[in-house]
């Protein structure tokens, strides 16, 4: 048994969740790539897939193994690359996770240009806004915009800021009154986006000092255009990310409210695993992710500064 070439199989089992398609994208039957996954199982003496007739998941053993074996292969493969005569030009397959809104709205533009400018990658994008594990989901990197991350082992690249804006249709606020201060908001219906770290808790900034405002939610929604949609049909006041609040605020569809207050701005983060060697192909992604949203003007960016969160 080569152990190279189990691990490889065995990492692409996991990724793709299931011994058939792993078998599909490398060439291979179900049956020869279920004997190298068993017999890296017997070399280790440890059980690493827990399987049943209708799942397969990780066990803990595996979990560790896999978490270990992404950083030994990509640690080859990068160090293959840097001794390959000629080889300048990124190629491979890149696994992307990125919030649905923002993948819809920002990233799709960026994504074009991006595989313009490099033909040899292979793209697979996962737009999700839950916070999935980078390292067992197998991602090589994992966009996400918060106010702040859980600590973990993974590398933060800081690529800019999104501002949250206040606002409602004009046929809400026809019906129920435009809020002038905060305490007025506390008389209207909020609308929230769920996965936030408070939900129907808003931290607003004015030149009064701080507020913390308590409101009751009567709509939590889990992604950003679904909490468009609703504010656009007038059930509530919300709080939505520039990049979809500004375009429907143009054109007045959308309404700011408290112009004076302002929301603390979520970081655009892009996520990766703490490697020594980081691979080109995430390098050059990453790069030209940060110096696409420096360019727009709903997401100022920061230093673009790089921290290890452990």
């Amino acid at each position: 048994m080569d152990v190279w070439v189990a691990m490889r199989t065995f990492r692409r089992v996991v990724e793709r969740g299931s011994f058939s398609l792993a078998a599909v994208d490398l060439g291979q039957s179900t049956a020869a790539v279920s004997k190298q996954v068993r017999q890296l199982e017997e070399r280790l003496g440890s059980l690493l897939l827990l399987r049943t007739t209708r799942r397969m998941s990780l066990s803990e053993a595996g979990q560790a193994y896999f978490s270990e074996c992404c950083h030994l292969l990509d640690e080859l493969e990068a160090l293959e690359r840097a001794t390959q005569v000629g080889a300048s030009e990124p190629s491979g397959r890149l696994r992307v996770n990125a919030p649905l809104s923002f993948g819809l709205k920002v990233l799709s533009p960026i994504l074009v240009a991006f595989m313009q400018r490099y033909p040899q990658l292979k793209v697979e994008l996962t737009l999700d806004d839950r916070l999935l594990d980078v390292v067992s989901e197998g991602f090589d990197v994992s966009l996400r915009i918060r106010s702040h991350l859980p600590d973990s082992s993974l590398i933060a690249r800081r690529l800019g800021e999104v501002e949250q804006v206040i606002c409602a249709a004009p046929a809400y606020l026809l019906a129920n009154g435009t809020p002038h201060s905060v305490d007025d908001l506390r008389e209207h219906s909020c609308l929230a986006y769920r996965l936030a770290e408070h939900p129907g808790s808003w931290h607003l900034r004015g030149s009064q000092g701080d507020s913390r405002l308590e409101l009751p939610v009567r709509l939590a929604v889990d992604n950003s255009l679904m909490l468009s949609d609703m504010l656009l049909a007038g059930l509530g006041i919300g709080a939505l990310p520039s990049f979809i609040a500004k375009p429907l605020l143009d054109i007045g569809q959308l309404l700011q409210l408290l112009p004076g207050h302002s929301m603390p701005r979520r970081t655009i983060y892009a996520l990766y695993a703490s490697h020594r060697h980081v691979s080109q192909k995430v390098r050059v992604f990453v790069d030209f992710l940060a110096n696409a949203l420096e360019a727009l003007p709903s997401a100022s960016t920061s230093t673009g500064a790089m921290t290890t969160l452990d």
